[in-house]
């Protein structure tokens, strides 16, 4: 049973996490236990790039979507469900599995779309997810 469930959400596309919240709901009604709620900003990728923002452009960024996650979790987390929400920093699915060992999941629970094309080209998220995470991942579909 999962005691520790990891649900990556992206706050800008509910398509992404609506069934997978659902999903890992009933895995903690049955089994109880703690969600971790994690977004991620991602970070700018060359060191160049960040150079054409302001200052604390960043860290700025970093709180908005802080209080994003914690809006979003007081708005769709039942108050029978423990939840601890974190916002990440860095590339998505490199920050979702050092998130999932640091916090000890049992279990990633992460939406994904119908794959389209460009999806075989580049690879989504959840899939690299999937294929390098230590733990169970249960992908659920839209």
């Amino acid at each position: 049973m999962a005691k520790t469930i990891l649900l990556p959400v992206d706050l800008a596309d509910e398509k992404s996490w609506r069934a997978a919240l659902g999903e890992a709901v009933t895995m903690l009604r049955v089994s109880g236990g703690v969600l971790h709620v994690v977004t991620v900003l991602p970070d700018f990728g060359m060191s160049m790039v960040g150079s054409y923002f302001r200052k604390d452009y960043e860290r700025e960024a970093l709180r908005a979507v802080g209080r994003a996650l914690t809006e979003w979790v007081g708005a769709h987390i039942p108050e029978d469900i423990e939840v601890h929400p974190h916002v990440l920093h860095g590339s998505i699915y490199d920050e979702i599995l050092r998130a999932a060992d640091k916090l000890g999941a049992d279990v990633i629970v992460i939406g994904s779309h119908r794959p389209e094309l460009k999806d075989y080209l580049l690879g989504p998220n959840a899939a690299r997810v999937v294929r390098h995470a230590r733990q169970s991942v249960y992908v659920v579909r839209d």
